[in-house]
């Protein structure tokens, strides 16, 4: 790797005016909070009670730890920042942020692409399920999915910070997002990295494709239900699912491969919010309050 020397970037954050900076950061803390609260409830509550013991559960809460993960990588050191009134953050800061965002991300990708064939199998299989969906095969695929976010993540944080800064280390967002950082770079410095987000977004688009694969058959299977209870339920557990992964990819796919300015816009920090900050925030509020099994064991441990 390349410019070793360069010791340090400047965040700019969502604003030069301290007290904006501030107010930013304290809605942050508390949507932070909000989500540390959420996750926490549904990892224990899935630890806890026998009977979420299934594999839904089993994904839903390793989705939670994930998502824990993913935020704490950027919104802590925001929110640090703003209060101290720092914009500095180190070249091994930059680098160990960039790691873990991108592995985190490609884990929650492959992550939901496990879960939606969970579904798939549990309702267009019913009978072969828990054939099927055995403990080995739970594991094995969380490890494959979290060995698959590592692999990327070095693949990104080799392919940017090879390159050359040629421009002022300033990045105009409030962590450090690879495809501001690219804009520092000299000439076409930044094409290896541009290689591996191509082989990074075919890889994303066919975990898309299969999932909209396996939900063209659980819908097609639930419309066929008699019980409109069952089909109800089953709307209950898959649209939320759906939700998330739409919301996951088109924002943050709009984000990296539309056309940027010098200058973020509010369209970049909108769209850096709603795939950095409001999936992992509302993963437990779409998946919990729809939720009968887990609304019961959250009141039997209260009671």
């Amino acid at each position: 790797m390349a410019n070793f020397t360069l010791s340090r970037f400047l965040l700019l954050g969502f604003s030069v005016k301290p007290e904006l900076e501030i107010m930013y950061a304290s809605l942050f803390l508390g949507l932070y909070m909000f989500f540390l609260t959420g996750n926490i409830l549904i990892i224990t509550i899935t630890s806890m009670d026998e009977s979420l013991n299934s594999p839904m559960y089993f994904f839903l809460k390793h989705l939670s730890f994930l998502d824990f993960c993913y935020i704490s990588v950027t919104v802590p050191k925001f929110i640090y920042n703003s209060y101290m009134q720092s914009e500095i953050i180190s070249l091994w800061e930059c680098m160990i942020q960039c790691f873990a965002f991108i592995a985190c991300g490609c884990t929650e990708m492959a992550m939901l692409t496990m879960m939606s064939y969970d579904r798939y199998v549990a309702i267009c299989l019913p009978l072969r399920y828990d054939i099927i969906m055995d403990v080995k095969t739970c594991v094995y695929g969380v490890i494959g999915v979290w060995v698959s976010g590592a692999i990327s993540g070095v693949m990104h944080t080799a392919a940017t910070f090879s390159i050359r800064f040629c421009a002022p280390r300033i990045i105009h967002q409030f962590f450090c997002d690879i495809p501001q950082i690219l804009k520092l770079s000299c000439a076409n410095d930044y094409l290896p990295e541009v290689g591996v987000t191509l082989f990074t977004s075919l890889l994303s688009f066919l975990c898309f494709f299969f999932i909209g694969f396996s939900y063209m058959h659980i819908f097609s299977s639930v419309l066929r239900m008699p019980s409109a209870e069952g089909r109800a339920k089953a709307f209950s557990t898959c649209l939320p699912h759906l939700a998330v992964v739409i919301l996951f990819l088109s924002t943050g796919a709009f984000e990296y491969f539309k056309p940027h300015s010098d200058s973020p816009t509010d369209l970049d920090i909108f769209l850096t919010i709603m795939y950095t900050v409001v999936p992992p925030t509302f993963n437990p509020v779409i998946y919990s309050l729809r939720n009968k099994a887990i609304k019961s064991a959250v009141r039997k441990i209260f009671h």
